[in-house]
């Protein structure tokens, strides 16, 4: 993963992860796992907490959404 830059990275992942309700064997995909994993480690180093869904959004590119809309518009993604 390093060997790509870090602003194409992150808009791999924010276009992925977008697609999850689409595609939701994203979910299981080992490559979107490895991503995630990669971006969190570098987000972690640029002093960011990760389990600060705002502040993991703004770190990756994306608009920051407060957690109680983020939970309103929660809902179970099936899987086929």
């Amino acid at each position: 993963m390093t060997t790509y830059p870090l602003a194409e990275r992150k808009l791999v992942y924010r276009v992925l992860h977008a697609q999850l309700t689409k595609f939701p064997e994203l979910m299981d995909a080992t490559f979107l796992d490895d991503l995630q994993a990669d971006l969190q480690a570098n987000a972690k180093a640029d002093g960011v907490d990760i389990g600060d869904h705002g502040a993991w959004d703004t770190w990756l590119g994306n608009e920051s959404t407060p957690c109680d809309v983020r939970m309103a518009k929660r809902f179970v993604i099936e899987q086929n």
